[in-house]
Order: C-alpha cells, then structure tokens, then sequence
C-alpha cells in the first residue's frame, strides 16, 4: 500500500514513524510547501529523506491510494485545492486538520467532486508517543471504505457519524476548554506575576483546585503553549468560527487564539524552571515584544 502525506510537519512524521513500525512493506511519499521555501526546504527534505519518505509533488500524491492532509489550519482547503485535479477514482482522503466543521464540508465537496472518497478524522490527543493510534474520531461517507485498513493498521478510533464535519465539531468545541484553560492559566499567573502577588494567587488556586495536580499543570501548560502556540492559535481561530456558527460567543475562542499565539512566539525553552521562574522569564519576554527596543 502507498500512503502519501500532504504537509510534512509533526503530525504527519508521527503517523508515517509509527505506521511504518507497524507495516514496514508500506510505501511512503509527500509534498509539503516547504519544500519551495529556500530557507526550509533543506531542513523538510532531510525529514523526508532520513524517514525512508519520497518526496514528491501534488500530481505525484495522485498515486497513493491514501492522502493524508495534515497542513497548518488555515492552509487546509488551500492544499486540497491543489491536488484536487490530480486525485484519482477510489483515492481516500484522510483529513485529519483541525479545522470547522464547514471547512472539512467544503473540503469533502472539492475531493468527492474530484471522484476521490473524503474521511474527517479528529486526532483527540497529542501524536507523540502514538503517532496513527493516537484517539481519533472519524465521520463521512467513506467510513466503511476506510474501516478494513483503520482496523489492519490498528488506527485508535470511534464514530462519530456519517457528516463530514461531525468528528471534527467535537474537538472544536472540546479545544474551546483544554485550550482556554491553558490560556486562563498562563495569563492569571503572568498577572500574578506583573502584580507582585504571585505567591498568594498560586498558593489559592492551587488550594481550590488539587485535582489539576500542582504544579506539574502549570508547568505543563506553559510548556504547551510556548511550545505549540502557534499551531494551537490557528486551531483556536478554526473554533471561534465553530462557536460562532452556532450562534455563540466565538470571541472567546478569538482572545484564546490570541493569547496562544502570543505565547507560541516566545522561545520554548522559558519553560524551564519552577512555575515561579518560568512565569517571571515569559513575563519579561511578552513585555519586551509588546514594546521593543525599549
């Protein structure tokens, strides 16, 4: 079997690590923009290269018998579109982005219009360790084409229904709490931090809340969002459309957005320490981009 990959990035290497674990005859190619950006394009071609992984171009994923799309949120209908013509008849299109629900139906149209079968996967949980048996929740027509190769290759996964778009609302909405409590989190004891009371605000939470585990929650929420903030951002602006096709308050989701971007433009290694130096160095590094030079 031949599993092409459009985009490259984590997820994608996991899924490719661990499926080739667990089927080595398998056949792996991609295509990932990068790949004509002069300044990444070496760094994309080595992970491709040292992974036993062809590189190709978006007819070149016209030879697969899967495609999965794993790109950045707001370039997920945007790579669609550029392999839409060259999809081929019973190709599946896994895409597992994480993207509104309208987003996963416009692209389910351009790939069935294309004569291609379209599966909304919603990957439920970080790919590291597990890479393709990560808890994933799938929707859409091509359930039953998808299921004999899901159940062989061992993919962790439950229904959520024959829509494209009904896999991916739950983790929208889901995001809408883990991300905003990492975002809650980080911003309250950034304030602590700015006010001088950051002893007494850590020491009363962590009292009202033991069962979040203090203070490895803290620790790993700061981790989180400096070390994937910017992907969490882009996520977060996919629920804020979610939130606010319901009729809700999508904002929210925005102002998660953007304090997770603010913290994924920050180096990952601030989160070194105890809770109490992490947040007084992030402190110093959101202040200082908000004015610099000064």
């Amino acid at each position: 079997m031949h599993i092409g990959f459009l985009g490259f990035g984590e997820a994608a290497r996991a899924f490719q690590e661990s499926l080739k674990a667990k089927q080595p005859d398998l056949q792996f190619s991609a295509w990932d923009i990068l790949l004509d950006d002069p300044d990444k394009a070496a760094s994309m071609r080595d992970a491709m290269d040292t992974r036993g992984v062809a590189r190709t171009d978006p007819a070149g994923l016209g030879k697969a018998e899967w495609i999965i799309s794993a790109v950045t949120a707001d370039q997920s209908l945007i790579a669609l579109t550029s392999i839409a013509p060259h999809l081929a008849e019973d190709q599946l299109v896994v895409d597992i982005n994480s993207v509104s629900p309208g987003r996963k139906k416009e692209s389910a149209a351009l790939v069935e219009k294309a004569g291609a079968h379209y599966l909304d996967m919603a990957v439920m949980a970080p790919v590291h360790p597990r890479g393709h048996q990560t808890p994933a929740l799938i929707a859409g027509a091509a359930i039953k084409i998808a299921l004999p190769v899901l159940e062989r290759f061992e993919f962790s996964f439950n229904e959520a229904g024959a829509e494209p778009g009904q896999a991916t609302a739950i983790k929208m909405v889901r995001s809408m709490f883990v991300k905003g409590l990492e975002a809650i989190t980080v911003e309250t004891l950034l304030a602590a931090k700015a006010s001088g009371c950051f002893e007494e605000i850590y020491d009363s939470i962590s009292k009202s809340y033991p069962g979040l585990g203090w203070p490895d929650f803290a620790h790993y929420e700061f981790e989180r969002t400096l070390r994937h903030g910017k992907r969490r951002a882009a996520e977060m602006r996919e629920s804020a459309v979610t939130i606010s096709a319901l009729g809700l308050n999508g904002a929210l989701a925005g102002q998660i957005a953007d304090t997770q971007d603010l913290m994924g433009a920050l180096d990952p290694d601030l989160a070194n320490g105890s809770v109490d130096q992490i947040a007084g160095a992030v402190l110093a590094a959101r202040l200082k981009a908000k004015s610099p030079g000064k």
